[in-house]
């Protein structure tokens, strides 16, 4: 009975979490969101089909090694060297933007060294998910704007797992000289690595066997990531540092398609249980007692990286279209803070209100963002006046004041179809066969006048004490005589 409880329950998580990945994909809306939203509706707060976050955990942590074995393994070092110098600049600005601020108002905010590095390095990290889509719904995936982007996210990426290992130096005793030895020792491996495989492919044992049968394919990618996984925990480094070094070597081998399509299902799955997981942890009763505070620091979290990123990229050279519509899709806190928040909460880096929060302005600011790239498309197009604040808001809101008055007119148009005839009498005029202009009553328009105007000329009333009227005392227009035909 407990079996087929459980049973019940998974099916029941694996429709609720398809139909809001299908529901948030029809809004041009990243399908990680619909998972998020289907843990608040799971979790505690919703239906409570899931009551303990614990429940699956370890799914949880399996997909956290599989979304950074995929970022690796989707992580392509010809594209990045293109745009090196301005990926690996503007990550620097960001990260060391994020930190300076931080580390400027901790003491004002009452927040611990590990809580404000934690939070910096959230803040400075951006979506590649969400980024990547919006790149190829605006169809600049392969331009210049789109490679520069896409640089800066790989960069990001890159500094992810330095990042996860300084946060579990800090939770320790402190962050001791072994301590920065090992992120200093992983950021070398890892630039040393990239460079050897911007020349030529890293062989990978048993990789070229494995992709010659499909069905060990998925298989074959899941070992590599968690035997990578399993090697740099060994070595007293993170377990995600190795997961992503597995999936960067291979998504530069020569075998690099055919993990990338066999390992997707399995991708998929462990990804959805990481992002569900999120959900989880999302209290909607807190969400709505703070949801002006939430509101408010989402709106100064897009402003300042926005800003940021403006000011980094323009230093680095690039022209100004390109610095605002890259600097806008950066905007938003990426999906690896909440790779950070479970860690911050496990190592003790991080309270329940201040998780709560973190992950409330992640999940609000991807949903968001294509929001926030339509607004600096609109202001961003030549011609557009900026010189007033109502030249700014007819620069955004002039697109959706024109949509909604164009939908107005659809839904009037198909009210007058389905109405009945009779409702349209007023709107059409008279039936075929009456004379236009038939007075509508005396105090009606021509009813005291004697007279209605037709289009073939005034018709006389006979005069006041012989004009005929019908029942209600309505004038009838006179008969006129007939026409002698000689």
């Amino acid at each position: 009975m407990d079996t087929h409880t459980d049973i019940t329950g998974i099916a029941y998580i694996i429709l609720i979490a398809m139909g809001c990945g299908l529901l948030f994909t029809r809004l041009r809306q990243p399908a990680i969101v619909g998972y998020i939203l289907c843990g608040v509706l799971l979790g505690p707060s919703g239906l409570q089909l899931v009551e303990n976050r614990g429940d699956i955990s370890l799914m949880a942590e399996l997909g956290v090694l599989m979304l950074l074995f995929v970022i690796g393994l989707e992580l392509k070092v010809s594209t990045l060297m293109t745009v090196w110098k301005i990926a690996l600049g503007a990550t620097v600005i960001q990260v060391g933007g994020s930190l300076g601020v931080m580390l400027l108002v901790k003491d004002w905010l009452g927040f611990p060294l590990g809580q404000a590095v934690l939070l910096a390095f959230a803040l400075a990290l951006s979506s590649t998910a969400v980024v990547i889509k919006l790149l190829e719904q605006l169809g600049a995936l392969h331009t210049r704007t789109g490679r520069v982007v896409v640089g800066v996210l790989i960069a990001q990426d890159m500094a992810v797992a330095p990042m996860i290992m300084a946060l579990n130096g800090l939770a320790g005793e402190g962050f001791t000289t072994f301590d920065a030895g090992k992120v200093v020792a992983s950021m070398v491996f890892l630039a040393a690595l990239v460079l050897w495989l911007a020349r030529r492919p890293l062989p990978m044992p048993f990789a070229k066997e494995a992709t010659r049968h499909k069905d060990l394919v998925p298989l074959a990618g899941m070992a590599f990531c968690f035997g990578a996984a399993a090697l740099s925990g060994s070595f007293g480094l993170s377990a995600g540092y190795g997961a992503f070094l597995a999936g960067l070597i291979l998504g530069n081998s020569d075998q690099a398609e055919s993990f990338e399509q066999g390992s997707q299902p399995i991708q998929a799955v462990l990804l959805m249980v990481f992002f569900l997981s999120v959900g989880l942890l999302l209290d909607l009763g807190f969400l709505w007692d703070n949801v002006g505070r939430v509101i408010f620091l989402v709106a100064m979290v897009l402003v300042f990286k926005t800003l940021l990123n403006i000011g980094g990229l323009r230093l680095l050279g690039l022209d100004w279209p390109r610095v605002i519509l890259s600097s806008v899709m950066l905007a938003q806190v990426g999906e690896f803070s909440f790779v950070l928040t479970g860690m911050g909460l496990h190592l003790g880096l991080l309270d329940e209100t201040t998780g709560q929060l973190v992950v409330a302005i992640t999940v609000l600011s991807l949903a968001v963002t294509p929001l926030w790239v339509g607004v600096a498309r609109r202001l961003g197009r030549p011609g557009t006046p900026l010189h007033t604040l109502g030249d700014v808001l007819r620069g955004i809101f002039g697109p959706v004041r024109h949509r909604m008055t164009r939908t107005r007119d659809r839904v009037l148009r198909l009210v007058t179809r389905a109405a009945p005839r009779p409702l349209l009498a007023v709107a059409e005029g008279p039936p075929e066969g009456e004379p236009e202009g038939e007075p509508k009553g005396e105090s009606g328009e021509g009813g005291a006048t004697g007279e209605v105007d037709r289009d073939d000329g005034p018709v006389d009333y006979a005069s006041a004490k012989d004009r005929q009227t019908d029942g209600r005392g309505v004038p009838v227009p006179a008969t006129p005589e007939p026409k002698s035909h000689a």
